[in-house]
């Protein structure tokens, strides 16, 4: 299926072989050895995020299973809390455990943020806490700083590590008045990812004090992930950071724009009313089944994609989607994304 434009960051032109081939082409020179792409990026995520060590990961479900490992292992304990949505228990396969016996205790609800009373309500030991900035599955929301840091307070006073899955922390950034450094100084371990609001390829950095990486450099060669010839996934990580990175602000307004007007138009609506940061979803009073059968009709006859996948939701009759503004999002505007989405029943 030809894709011509993309509203998800996921999929269309910009994550093209051919298009990520020449960005490459554009950052390495002759004099670029195949060790510098990695020990920059290294080096520039652990100044921003203000930690004394970073390591490259190529995948993010690696860099925080081994995370968890080390926290484990420091502390003796075999369980980790965190939302019961959060990506590790719900996109990942349970490795935590099949890889490494570990137990998941879900904390609160699966359709709102926690509180520090969910915490408390944990009476089994943890080795850490898992902190998902910000909560994909539920809309992209984000706590408030204040109560984050209560809660990342609270878990350290229970003994165990405060882990922040930051896959999508460069956007989260924007829901806060703080610095990257601010928002992981609340934390023993960070992950960011690599390839989405930043288009790279793949891979992962995991970022945190100098034993703590050092600890997680052996889980990740024993874990296979020491490749020797990383350099073309963090040299797209590092234009990333030059090119998007300084535009995630621009990305959040885009993101409340469309979001307004498709609450105004009042066809479909979005969780949050007011995004956070530049993800949100749509909510459709469709069917997964039709609604995704349409986003592939339009697709096919405009170029256009949508949406990855629809989610399903506990009425049959409805559904959501995700949205995730990047330079993609940028080319739709508010009102082409409204009429798109009340032109899916049309399409089924």
């Amino acid at each position: 299926m030809d894709i011509r434009r993309s509203l998800s960051q996921h999929s269309g032109p910009r994550k093209s072989p051919h298009e990520l081939a020449r960005r490459l082409a554009a950052y390495v020179t002759p004099e670029t050895r195949p060790e510098d792409p990695v020990r920059e990026l290294e080096l520039r995520v652990a100044d921003l995020l203000g930690k004394p060590a970073a390591l490259f990961f190529p995948s993010g479900t690696m860099a925080q299973q081994v995370a968890l490992r080390v926290h484990a292992e420091r502390t003796g304990r075999r369980a980790f809390a965190g939302h019961p949505q959060t990506h590790l228990h719900v996109w990942e396969n349970q490795g935590y455990t099949a890889l490494h016996g570990l137990r998941f205790h879900p904390v609160g609800d699966r359709n709102e943020l926690f509180g520090l009373d969910d915490l408390k309500a944990v009476h089994e030991p943890l080795a850490a806490v898992v902190f998902e900035l910000p909560q994909r599955d539920i809309g992209g929301v984000l706590p408030a700083f204040g109560d984050l840091a209560a809660q990342v307070r609270w878990t350290r006073e229970s003994g165990a590590a405060a882990h922040c899955d930051g896959a999508r922390l460069w956007e989260a950034q924007t829901g806060y008045d703080a610095t990257f450094a601010e928002i992981a100084a609340l934390f023993d371990t960070v992950y960011v990812s690599l390839y989405k609001g930043l288009e790279g390829v793949r891979g992962a950095v995991l970022a945190g004090d100098a034993e703590t990486i050092g600890q997680a450099a052996v889980w990740r060669r024993r874990m296979g992930g020491a490749i020797a010839d990383a350099w073309p996934l963090a040299a797209i990580a590092l234009i990333g950071m030059d090119t998007n990175l300084p535009r995630m602000a621009e990305f959040r307004r885009h993101a409340r724009a469309i979001a307004e007007a498709i609450n105004a138009d009042g066809f479909a609506h979005t969780t949050p009313d007011v995004p956070a940061t530049p993800l949100f979803h749509v909510h459709l009073p469709m069917s997964r089944h039709d609604a995704q059968k349409a986003a592939q009709h339009l697709t096919g006859e405009t170029g256009i994609r949508l949406f990855l996948y629809a989610r399903s939701n506990p009425d049959p009759r409805r559904c959501s989607f995700e949205v995730s503004i990047g330079v993609s999002g940028l080319e739709f505007t508010p009102h082409e994304v409204v009429e798109l989405i009340k032109g899916l029943p049309s399409r089924v």
